[in-house]
């Protein structure tokens, strides 16, 4: 197995096995793509140094174990808000497309805010050895700080991508951010996994400030009715406090033999 996500070759990126998703062993988990296209967005003029405080990555279809072109476009241009656009195909067909909200920064004064409770650091937490994740699942160092990965409800998990998302270049706060926060939905299910799906056409991240080290902190519960659609809310941190939230909407469904 390749000791990376994706193996690029110029603007064409092939998963590896990291990239396998939970639903369809011929399909991506929606972090890895999310993650990928995260990396192209911060590419795009980068000396402008701008903030993605919103990235929203959504799924037009399973996108699948095969070569990925990666193309990117800036969609809304400006020196102090922008719209950057990044899109997946295969074999000609868009898969995956995510557009991200860049804002200009600057140095300025703000009230102190006093920071609400946050999870106990990731060394106080449980490390999540016997959970038969996969793929883009196994990439991830995931440690429980509170409720279940197993048993429904809300949950409280700690994530590092220890596996790079190309080969050989630390992952990004952001792409670390985007990475962890498609587990929401995952973590904090209200539907036994056996019998149900709850896939989550898209994400949302917002963020108010650049995560700091490694881990991702994701405080998760999901909101299910009976007309088969959900949602997944997250609110993320680092070790140093609140960093933003993310959102998927869910496709809830059963199970076909």
């Amino acid at each position: 197995m390749e000791d990376a996500v994706f193996i690029p070759d110029g603007d064409v990126f092939t998963p590896t096995e990291h990239a396998g998703g939970p639903w369809d062993p011929r399909a991506l988990h929606g972090g890895a793509p999310a993650a990928l296209m995260a990396r192209a967005i911060e590419a795009v003029e980068p000396d402008l140094d701008m903030f993605v405080s919103r990235i929203t990555a959504e799924f037009m279809r399973p996108v699948p174990i095969a070569p990925l072109k990666l193309t990117t476009e800036v969609i809304r241009p400006g020196n102090r808000v922008q719209l950057v656009q990044a899109s997946l195909t295969a074999d000609g067909q868009e898969v995956a497309r995510a557009t991200a909200l860049r804002i200009r920064q600057l140095e300025i004064d703000v009230p102190a805010r006093v920071e609400g409770p946050m999870p106990p650091p990731p060394e106080e937490a449980i490390p999540l050895k016997d959970v038969p994740w996969r793929g883009f699942g196994k990439a991830m160092d995931p440690r429980l700080v509170a409720g279940s990965v197993v048993d429904v409800g809300p949950a409280t998990v700690w994530f590092n991508l220890r596996v790079p998302i190309v080969p050989g270049e630390e992952p990004s706060p952001l792409m670390r951010a985007v990475a962890a926060a498609d587990f929401g939905n995952g973590i904090s299910r209200v539907l036994d996994f056996t019998k149900h799906l709850f896939i989550n056409p898209d994400l949302t991240v917002y963020l108010h400030r650049r995560p700091r080290g490694e881990w991702i902190a994701l405080d998760s519960e999901t909101f299910a009715d009976t007309n088969g659609v959900g949602l997944a809310q997250s609110r993320l941190f680092d070790r140093h406090g609140h960093v933003g939230s993310s959102l998927q909407a869910l496709l809830l469904d059963s199970r076909t033999l």
